[in-house]
């Protein structure tokens, strides 16, 4: 099988080829940076510009499927020119497959998997959201995943199974929010924030990628959300985070005000709850590796070795 991927190069996308290559399938990959491209008899990139609506179109030769990764980060001030990019380069990624892949005389691609985001379910601490919920969250990544998502169907005119995978927080020690939130614990002074009660609903990185690959595998079409079976709230979280570094909380946890103050809208982030149930892709068959925050935060930080990891960040810290 040949897979064509987008935003191969992101977190995601890097696990993702690696499981691929380990499958035996052949991955070419988009990329807008020319310095990464490279030519291997199971591994092609090429040049895109969603921007500019420019695509190399060698890329499809062979391709039975895309799977669609593409999109800024999320993670940075949302100001006005931000909030723009994070939108656009949703959008044009989407939008510039469709217009390629219909000026194709002739292909052999079946179907499309895109990422999408579970920050389309409503702030709430007490609902439990199922692929099927119809309200949207008011907030401007809500916003975004609706109109990814529109985007996405629109491949379903070219008669191609459309899928998406709405991602929750992404557990990874290589990327993400995960390094972020474990650095002030290994410097003691880690806290949750607000009142830690908000729902995370969380995956480990290899979990994911084999979503991905999973819907790929049986052509499953629809919504399916991308998050281990079992939500934690924020204070859960941060206080497994401290026990498997072996780290004490002592901090109170961080006030809303304060990291508004900080980062502004794009505090958001921190305190918007959504729990979410994995139930459907379960349904079909789908097995989770990890299934409980323990599990998946000891297999990211190695119980065996989590002490001279943390000596050695530490070392480094300084010493930068």
């Amino acid at each position: 099988m040949k897979i064509l991927i987008t935003g191969a190069t992101g977190l995601v996308g890097t696990e993702l080829v690696s499981q691929c290559r380990a499958k035996g399938y052949i991955v070419n990959f988009l990329t807008t940076s020319k310095s990464k491209l490279v030519s291997e008899p199971e591994l092609k990139g090429f040049y895109w510009n969603p921007t500019k609506n420019e695509i190399d179109i060698r890329c499809f030769e062979g391709v039975s499927a895309i799977i669609n990764l593409a999109g800024t980060s999320i993670s940075k001030r949302w100001t006005s020119s931000n909030k723009k990019q994070i939108l656009n380069s949703r959008i044009d990624s989407l939008e510039t497959l469709y217009q390629a892949i219909n000026q194709l005389p002739t292909h052999a691609i079946k179907s499309i998997i895109s990422a999408s985001a579970i920050g389309i379910y409503p702030n709430s601490l007490s609902n439990y959201y199922e692929e099927d919920e119809k309200k949207v969250d008011d907030s401007f990544l809500g916003r975004v995943v609706v109109e990814w998502e529109e985007r996405a169907e629109k491949l379903k005119s070219l008669g191609l199974i459309v899928s998406k995978i709405r991602i929750g927080l992404v557990l990874s020690d290589k990327g993400g929010a995960l390094p972020q939130m474990a650095k002030p614990v290994k410097f003691y002074v880690g806290a949750a924030f607000g009142s830690g009660l908000q729902w995370q609903s969380w995956i480990h990185l290899s979990d994911l990628a084999r979503i991905f690959l999973f819907v790929l595998e049986n052509e499953l079409e629809g919504v399916f959300n991308g998050v281990s079976p079992n939500p934690v709230n924020n204070n859960r979280l941060i206080k497994e985070i401290a026990k498997v570094l072996n780290r004490p909380l002592v901090l109170p946890n961080i006030p809303k005000i304060l990291m508004k103050t900080i980062l502004g809208e794009m505090s958001y982030l921190l305190f918007a709850s959504q729990r979410v149930s994995s139930k459907k892709i379960e349904e079909e068959g789908f097995v989770f590796e990890y299934q409980n925050i323990c599990s998946a935060l000891k297999d990211i930080y190695q119980e065996s070795d989590s002490s001279h990891k943390i000596s050695k960040e530490i070392t480094e810290e300084y010493a930068s």
